[in-house]
């Protein structure tokens, strides 16, 4: 089966990405296919290259980013919930005239489009938080 992965929540307030994180791998090491995963609202934060929790944590973006390498996953953030929370990529960063961006490596900022491709060839949609 196809699956894509929504999640809304921030990593700091909520399980549900590392809930959808472990959900994800098991996907993966039942067989199944795992089309894309889509970070909205809150949960752009996970995607933000400053983040460092404590040593004694998780740290959700690198084990987004190893998951995402190891087996090619398509990890994107919405671009304008991204914007708003201050996750931006080089181009982002250049349109807005920021001193930096901020997008961690193997996510990508897009928009909803990606997410209604993901709905439209996935067999199932599993949302995480919200």
């Amino acid at each position: 089966m196809k699956f894509s992965i929504v999640i809304q929540s921030s990593p700091f307030t909520s399980q549900s990405s590392s809930t959808a994180l472990r959900f994800a791998r098991t996907l993966i090491t039942e067989g199944h296919e795992l089309f894309r995963v889509f970070f909205y609202s809150d949960a752009v934060l996970t995607a933000n290259a400053l983040i460092s929790p404590p040593q004694d944590e998780q740290s959700l973006p690198v084990e987004w980013q190893a998951l995402a390498s190891e087996h090619n996953l398509d990890l994107v953030v919405c671009i304008a919930a991204a914007v708003k929370r201050g996750v931006l990529d080089t181009n982002e960063q250049k349109r807005y005239e920021k001193n930096a961006q901020n997008l961690e490596n193997r996510f990508e900022l897009s928009g909803l489009g990606q997410l209604a491709e993901a709905i439209a060839v996935s067999d199932r949609v599993v949302t995480f938080g919200g």
